[in-house]
């Protein structure tokens, strides 16, 4: 199988066919692997409950039952 990749520079924008690329030293792609933030997967009540959860705050916000505060200390 041979695989033909036209690769282009153009006002310092790099492309792989149509998709352009950023290019980094390793250790700064380690880096930002390391700050990702993982995803986690619920299953069985936990996932219910939670879904439950988030289903009620979004009906609550879309009724305008919610209201911005700047701090927690607002709530009181």
């Amino acid at each position: 199988m041979k695989l033909m990749v036209k690769v282009i520079e153009k006002e310092n924008i790099i492309k792989i066919g149509k998709e352009p690329v950023v290019i980094l030293p390793l250790k700064e792609y380690q880096k930002l692997c390391e700050r990702a933030v993982p995803t986690y997967y619920l299953e069985g009540k936990e996932a219910e409950k939670l879904d439950k959860l988030v289903e009620e705050g979004l009906r609550n916000h879309r009724l305008k039952r919610t209201r911005k505060i700047k701090s927690l200390s607002d709530l009181e």
